[in-house]
């Protein structure tokens, strides 16, 4: 049968939590248990007033006395008593999950805006478009007449060579002749290397 642990200052009740922690740095399993049916459930308000979650809270708590266990051998009579150390660690153990999940809040939000963002800047888009645009026609204003009348029927309003012959009343040679010679002085115009 277990003897009880007081956290309270009544050494007579039994061994007092100073000396299970120092048992536990030992690797006393017997000791751990003692040390946990004293403390779970002040560790458990201690995360509980920071998380406000009991299915987190209890999560915590179990990650607290695990680290009770895993740096028992740290923990030093001199600096304080075991109980204000176990609840310090579960204490910044709350803090650091509740850390954790705003940090990971703030990602998600993140993420989200950038989802919501155009893959592209859509101004940028606009003016660069509406420059080549102009850029076009200025260049088109350097053309002949004929050059820039196949050209626009050709490439403005897609109508084949032999379309464009009928609608100018030119011979379809000579329409091949402008639209070659027009889009080469284009090229040039608008810089665009071959």
């Amino acid at each position: 049968m277990k003897e009880a642990v007081r956290i309270g200052s009544n050494p007579a009740a039994g061994p007092d939590l100073e000396e299970l922690v120092g048992r536990v740095a030992l690797g006393d399993e017997d000791a751990f248990g003692g040390v946990y049916d004293a403390v779970a459930g002040p560790v458990l308000g201690v995360v509980r007033a920071v998380l406000r979650d009991q299915a987190q809270s209890e999560e915590v708590t179990q990650e607290v006395l695990v680290e009770v266990w895993r740096t028992a051998p740290r923990y030093r009579r001199d600096r304080g008593t075991a109980v204000n150390w176990i609840l310090t660690l579960a204490h910044r153990r709350a803090v650091d999950r509740v850390r954790s999940a705003d940090a990971a809040a703030a990602r998600d939000h993140k993420a989200a805006l950038l989802d919501r963002l155009p893959e592209y800047d859509e101004v940028a888009e606009r003016v660069e478009a509406r420059l080549e645009r102009e850029q076009v026609r200025r260049c088109l204003r350097t053309l002949t007449e004929l050059q820039r009348q196949s050209v626009t029927l050709a490439y403005y309003r897609g109508l084949t060579y032999r379309e464009v012959a009928e609608a100018l009343a030119i011979p379809l040679g000579t329409v091949k002749t402008r639209l070659r010679d027009g889009l080469i002085r284009l090229r040039d115009c608008l810089g665009v290397t071959a």
